[in-house]
């Protein structure tokens, strides 16, 4: 017969939600600082094609 199993505390509920959102904003703050800097041409670790590459091709 089956066993309901035990119900999570809220405490570790909420812990969890918190975890996921923190990774969330984490991404989010990478990506709009990533996006920032190609914007204003400062980037030099991100490799990605101008306009003049994509005239020469």
């Amino acid at each position: 017969m089956a066993v309901p199993k035990k119900k999570t505390s809220k405490s570790k509920r909420d812990k969890r939600k918190a975890t996921w959102k923190h990774k969330a904003t984490v991404q989010a703050q990478k990506a709009l600082s990533l996006g920032k800097s190609i914007l204003t041409g400062r980037s030099k670790s991100f490799i990605y094609p101008t306009e003049e590459q994509e005239e020469e091709e």
